[in-house]
Parts: structure tokens; sequence; C-alpha cells
């Protein structure tokens, strides 16, 4: 039976000591272009306060150990219009994009949504896709802090890849714009876009891929 003070690391919380900061969080993304080793840990239909509703996937890195843990936050909409694209054409553009990139995720996790007709569960989401390693290529997206001044930055998915045909690797980091806050790895309700060059700040959420 669990204490009240064990914590999800299996650690206990009761050997805490004195001192003890909250993490703040402001931490610099991952830089653009790198391909780490991750996995989803958490994933479940979700919807907007309007009713649209996505898939909301939450990835853990797994390697290299400087990224050990750290949270990247994945939307994908593929079946209801994002209600931020520009138009029909650009919602229907992203939903496409979204079905692939989640067919590309279950491939590499054993084939078991596209299997199968119909739209997949919550459940089905879990059972087939957490926990299944593969390597993800990661971007940075850029937006304005419109509470703090400055800039956020966080992390986002671009590419999937079996961890068998992609080595690991960490691009070099490019500069972020001045005045920055870092943002950790996807603190953001929707993501920006990036390059393989670094960041391009302020995007619309039309470019967003997912």
């Amino acid at each position: 039976m669990m204490s009240f003070w064990d914590l999800s690391t299996g650690e206990t919380a009761a050997n805490t000591g004195t001192e003890y900061e909250v993490p703040s969080g402001n931490i610099e993304p991952i830089p653009a272009g790198s391909s780490v080793l991750a996995m989803i840990d958490e994933i479940k239909w979700d919807r907007k306060p309007s009713g649209e509703e996505f898939i909301s996937a939450r990835w853990t890195v797994l390697a290299p150990d400087e990224y050990k843990n750290r949270k990247v936050f994945h939307k994908l909409w593929v079946t209801d219009a994002d209600p931020s694209a520009k138009d029909e054409t650009a919602a229907k553009n992203k939903r496409d994009k979204a079905r692939k990139m989640l067919a590309a995720i279950d491939a590499n996790a054993g084939g078991k949504l596209t299997a199968k007709q119909g739209i997949p569960s919550t459940d089905d989401l879990v059972m087939a896709l957490t926990n299944k390693p593969m390597v993800c290529t990661i971007m940075v997206w850029s937006m304005p802090d419109t509470r703090n001044g400055g800039m956020m930055h966080g992390n986002w998915v671009s590419a999937v890849a079996s961890k068998a045909s992609k080595d690991i690797h960490i691009a070099e980091a490019k500069p972020l714009p001045s005045g920055a806050s870092g943002m950790g790895s996807g603190s953001r309700d929707d993501f920006g876009a990036g390059s393989s060059g670094g960041y391009r700040a302020p995007v619309t959420d039309d470019e967003i891929p997912f």
C-alpha cells in the first residue's frame, strides 16, 4: 500500500529535508533539429472549451541523458477542424498531416490502430501507443508572452522514426530572441513552428503542422 508521502518516481517526499524550491520551468528548449529517443506516456481524447475534439499526447524523452525526462506535448487534430486554422483548406491539410503523424507513431508502436477500422478510443490509444520508444525530431516554437512580455519558447514533435533507423543527436543550439523567457517543452496550448536552422517567430496557428 502506498504511503501518502510516496512519489511517482518511487522515492519519498519524507526525505526532502528542510529546503525545497518548486521547479520554475524556465529552462531552454531542446535545440531545433535534434533527434531524441522518446515515448508517449500519456495520451487521450480531449476537447477545447468550444467543443472541438483532438488527441492530446505527452512524450517523455528517454535519451540523451542531458534531456532525460523532459516532456513534450503533442496535439493531433485528426477529426475536428482546428478552429485556429485560417480557412477550411488549411484545416483539412492540418488534419491530413495529423492523421499521417498518428499512423506513423502507430507503425513504430506495432501497427495495432491502423489494423482495425473506426476511430480509436482513448483506451485504444493508451494500449497501442504508450511506452513505445521511437526517435522524435524536435523543433522549437516561439510566440510573444502576452502576460510577462518578451517571448515564450517550447518544443514540438515534427517527425517520428524507428529507433533502429535514426541516430540520436542534439543539434547546435541557435540563439533565441532577445528578452525571451524559456518555457521548457511545450507549456503552450498549441505549438509553434521551427526549422532545422532554428526558430521562426512569431508563427500563426496555420503554420503549426500538428
